[in-house]
């Protein structure tokens, strides 16, 4: 796998960072750039505020950003069929703790494509969604 994947994680970013639990509701993301199964590079950028633009915003700022596959471990239905109309790859998050873990997990082949069924409904999970989808 070649690409740039992104993971919302807590300030400040970075491999050691916990992830942020759902996509719409970091502070930053952290990109991984991925090359012959290694971490190549790594950057940090802020997260955007749903108000520009509502779901879709933040899945066009990332994809500006050269971003080609998502880390989360909840979305709504919105922001994932933007992702997937942008043909970004979103991986269900499972339960890496760091952002490390999880590009870990994912190089590892143990992350699965995230499918409709594991898109929140405005609470589906615990703690909820927050109502924006």
């Amino acid at each position: 796998m070649n690409a740039v994947i992104a993971i919302p994680s807590a300030p400040p970013g970075g491999l050691e960072a916990e992830v942020g639990q759902h996509f719409g509701h970091c502070e930053t993301y952290t990109l991984v750039s991925i090359a012959e199964g290694q971490i190549k590079e790594i950057n940090v950028i802020p997260a955007i505020a749903h108000e520009h633009g509502g779901c879709m915003a933040p899945v066009q700022y990332l994809a500006q950003n050269g971003v080609q596959g998502l880390i989360a471990g909840h979305m709504g239905m919105r922001p994932l069929m933007g992702f997937a109309q942008m043909g970004i790859d979103v991986f269900q998050g499972g339960t890496a703790r760091t952002v490390g873990e999880a590009v870990q997990s994912l190089l590892e082949g143990r992350l699965a494509q995230f499918g409709q069924q594991h898109a929140c409904g405005g609470g589906a999970h615990e703690g909820g969604c927050g109502g924006h989808h």
